[in-house]
């Protein structure tokens, strides 16, 4: 049996907040940097995503459809696209056309809802898989959380919701032993089939490839290729999972990582016996060899791979559990604009900003963060989260009145 490789890429761009001051709460209710986030976006779509998705297109036709890919695009990113950038969209659109490229569903707003609202996550996991079916014409039957975050029990709602497979990470402490090329499964739920990360593969291309102190400078499709080769010499597939950001953005043009890009699958598929698959394809085509135990979520992120990225400190965790404990009154409220509001204030991007972890991971932090200090960001999402409960309680005060008059309206009518 063929070895297989799957790749898999994270596309999203949050809703940056503009510089909002105590002194607008009550007044002005518009939070975001309009012109920060077209600017950033159509920057990276010329750098990112068009070339690349060129480049992939390219690919699946040279080698006549034995090149496979997933995506997971969120959907305010894909908003963003459909606002700033609508080409980006036609030219997933045509990748989606090929038959060769998966969509993955994700939450919406590319939140942390799975860790606290359980009602609020399958919402945003339904409305995102619409929004990719809509688009692209097919509904996902693969699951990828926000910042591929995964336990037992998200993986068994996750199965509850009809998914059939998830992608997470390789993560050391959990697996142990173990190796992360091979399908495991939910330990609640076994139907759930999990595609693991090759963190050191992966991270090979998204972190290391222009760095000149590593000691595999320069990575060339050759080298990379015999290394998947080693990986795969007794197991049975490598999952290399990674931002799509990576080519042209966080690697530059300059560094060769397009030039990687365009040679990796002619590399593969002339030098080895092994086969691109889509994560769907791969849940069908390997049989899991034990489930996964994870009591505790774990993430892509950092040296920990767990959720301290986003909720490691007191800033954190006062900003997420401020802005929850409103959800049931924003839906009494029923309006649209306060939903589309506390949605994308829902996007895991505000409280990564927040972060106060300056060691290890300190770089990776700073580079996607638009605050100088992690309590500028919290001072700022707190002045908006402030104005936001404002509208939020004034709307909700409003339907229990007006739902009130009616109820005594009636009564007086008997």
């Amino acid at each position: 049996m063929k070895k297989s490789i799957c790749i898999y890429f994270q596309v999203h761009q949050p809703d940056r907040l503009r510089l909002y001051r105590f002194f607008d709460i009550g007044k002005e209710s518009w939070y975001y940097d309009d012109f920060n986030n077209r600017t950033i976006l159509q920057r990276v779509a010329e750098k990112c995503y068009l070339p690349a998705n060129k480049i992939i297109l390219n690919l699946i036709k040279e080698h006549k459809g034995a090149f496979k890919l997933a995506y997971s695009i969120s959907g305010v990113a894909l908003d963003q696209f459909e606002k700033y950038a609508p080409q980006v969209i036609e030219s997933f659109k045509e990748l989606a056309r090929t038959g060769c490229v998966e969509f993955l569903a994700e939450t919406y707003a590319h939140s942390l809802s799975s860790l606290i609202n359980e009602d609020e996550f399958a919402g945003q996991v339904k409305m995102h898989s619409e929004k990719i079916e809509q688009l692209f014409g097919k509904k996902p039957v693969i699951f990828r959380n926000t910042e591929l975050i995964y336990s037992d029990s998200i993986g068994s709602v996750v199965a509850d919701l009809g998914f059939k497979g998830m992608l997470t990470e390789g993560a050391k402490h959990v697996l142990a032993w173990k190796s992360p090329n091979y399908l495991y499964t939910n330990a609640l739920n076994p139907r759930l089939k999990l595609l693991l990360k090759n963190f050191q593969l992966s991270d090979d291309i998204a972190f290391r490839f222009s760095d000149r102190s590593w000691s595999n400078w320069p990575l060339t499709a050759d080298k990379y290729v015999t290394w998947l080769s080693r990986s795969l010499e007794k197991e049975e597939i490598v999952n290399l999972f990674m931002d799509y950001e990576t080519f042209g953005e966080h690697q530059h043009e300059t560094t060769g990582i397009f030039d990687f890009l365009k040679h990796l699958p002619s590399a593969v598929l002339s030098q080895t016996n092994f086969e691109f698959l889509t994560p769907s394809e791969a849940c069908k085509k390997h049989q899991p060899v034990a489930p996964l135990h994870v009591p505790y979520p774990i993430s892509w992120a950092d040296e920990e791979r767990d959720t301290s990225a986003w909720l490691g400190n007191e800033l954190q965790n006062e900003a997420f559990s401020k802005l929850y404990e409103v959800r049931e009154l924003v839906k009494e409220a029923a309006d649209d604009t306060l939903s589309a509001d506390f949605l994308k204030l829902q996007e895991s991007d505000h409280f990564y900003y927040m972060c106060t972890k300056f060691f290890s991971d300190g770089a990776v932090h700073k580079y996607f963060n638009p605050y100088e200090t992690p309590y500028e960001a919290f001072i700022n999402y707190m002045n908006v989260l402030s104005d936001f409960l404002v509208r939020v309680q004034k709307r909700s005060l409003a339907v229990r009145v007006k739902s009130g008059t009616k109820i005594a309206a009636k009564k007086g009518s008997k």
